[in-house]
């Protein structure tokens, strides 16, 4: 380059006389070599500057693909997954109210929930204040977000639709709890409040960045969603659960899923989706999302075969709906890990999640007495709690993982991951109770008796998802 650049300038010399060329050169020539020097030599520098503040073309990429993902998980993905476990009677009931959730939550997170849960205004690196908590209103109807604004490498707008998705999933799993039985617009009201008053604070104390509880204060690791998602949603459905009450006839009358067939479809689709979800997480096309998509394939796979045959030993034969609820489980569980743990911390997660929520979502929710419809607890909420407390083993390196943040051992780390739970667990737990007396007091939660007898595709819907005569 410095180089090229000397020819350049002796070309301009000669070109205006500063040295004897050898023959005399016109105005017009000399005005032409420079303005060929200013395009070669300028050009360069100016395509280097506008690199500078511009997106990552592959980055941005893979972003707008994990947004799909993560969307597809919900719709279709998790309505197949649940509408195939409910009983004929409600499978539109669950279908409604994934795709309600889906267009109600995109506008509340264009409004509010964005600032709420990413403002970063008040906020110091290692110092607890109230925005520590939560965020500011500052970008409220996403004001200053624009088609220049950035994150990271990335468009900005892009990373808002990316977060949108988790925030529309979140309440959809907790729906699984009180499935059958709440009315809907009770479920709409309650999402609208749990999505401002529990998720986006949660949100932004985990990925908020310096200065959020979570992350910078205590320190905990939470790549992908395992208390702001998992754990919380799963809590909030263990509520939700024990405060609408049991189904009627649930402990008298067998209550099978419908269709099998859809549970399968959907739990396929929420597996491919979840590459997004985790590897997504990098918010970049890198390394790191690299190995969080191949500890997500591992965990999976490992947690649906140590499901089935822990269900196999147990009952004496395997079934599809355990394989699946058991793959889900490891997606659970590996989430909050996906970013720190290898391949070895990926098969331990995917086992013991299998085992624990196996447990969890049959000999526990029998134990305890408690009607979670569709395990949204079983699963999310104690499979959350198994991959949070894991990642603070696994992600030292002596064990395959990333390695622990200076001045951190594999205890600290285990303890502040446990402090996080608890915080999630409190926080998820009280509020939503309240949310859901608050809803209980003006609407009402449950349907009418007749009403849930005749199924919740006719009584709040006035359709039939399918034909019965």
């Amino acid at each position: 380059m410095q180089q090229r650049c000397a020819s350049l300038t002796a070309l301009f010399r000669a070109s205006f006389g500063l040295q004897a060329p050898p023959k005399r050169r016109s105005v017009y020539t000399r005005i032409g070599t420079l303005i060929v020097i200013l395009l070669i030599c300028g050009v360069p520098s100016l395509a280097m500057a506008q690199d500078a503040t511009a997106p990552d073309s592959g980055d941005t990429a893979w972003m707008l693909t994990s947004t799909a993902l993560v969307l597809f998980m919900t719709i279709p993905g998790l309505a197949l997954f649940y509408g195939g476990l409910v009983r004929v009677q409600n499978v539109l009931s669950v279908l409604m109210q994934c795709f309600a959730l889906t267009g109600l939550i995109t506008i509340l997170w264009i409004v509010c929930g964005y600032s709420l849960a990413f403002n970063t205004a008040g906020m110091e690196a290692g110092k607890v204040t109230l925005n520590s908590f939560v965020g500011g209103l500052g970008t409220m109807f996403l004001r200053g977000v624009g088609v220049d604004s950035l994150t990271g490498t990335i468009p900005e707008t892009v990373f808002v639709t990316f977060q949108l998705t988790f925030a529309i999933i979140t309440p959809a799993l907790i729906a699984g709890a009180f499935a059958e039985r709440m009315k809907f617009s009770a479920m709409l009201i309650f999402s609208v409040l749990w999505s401002i008053i529990v998720y986006a604070p949660l949100c932004h104390m985990a990925w908020a960045g310096d200065g959020s509880l979570f992350g910078d204060i205590i320190g905990a690791l939470d790549f992908a969603g395992g208390n702001v998602v998992h754990i919380n949603a799963g809590i909030a459905a263990l509520v939700a659960a024990i405060l609408v009450g049991k189904r009627i006839g649930y402990q008298t009358t067998a209550m099978p899923p419908h269709s099998l067939t859809l549970t399968v479809v959907g739990a396929s689709m929420l597996w491919v989706g979840w590459f997004g979800f985790n590897a997504g997480s990098a918010v970049a096309a890198d390394g790191a999302a690299g190995m969080a998509m191949l500890v997500t394939q591992i965990s999976t796979a490992t947690a649906a075969v140590a499901w089935m045959f822990v269900e196999w030993a147990k009952h004496g034969k395997p079934s599809a709906l355990g394989i699946v609820t058991g793959a889900v489980a490891g997606l659970v569980a590996i989430t909050p890990a996906s970013g720190s743990v290898g391949p070895i911390g990926a098969l331990v997660i995917g086992l013991v999640s299998g085992v624990v929520c196996f447990w969890g979502a049959t000999s526990l929710k029998a134990k305890l007495g408690y009607d979670d419809s569709l395990d949204a607890f079983g699963v999310h909420g104690i499979g959350g709690i198994v991959g949070a407390l894991l990642t603070g083993v696994f992600v030292a390196t002596s064990l395959g993982g990333n390695g622990l943040e200076e001045g951190m051992t594999i205890g600290t780390q285990v303890w502040a991951q446990l402090l996080s739970i608890i915080i999630t667990v409190a926080w998820s737990g009280i509020l939503s109770f309240i949310i859901l007396k608050i809803v209980d007091a003006t609407v009402g939660l449950r349907v009418e008796e007749d009403d849930e007898r005749m199924g919740l595709d006719l009584s709040q819907h006035n359709e039939r998802g399918y034909n019965l005569s």
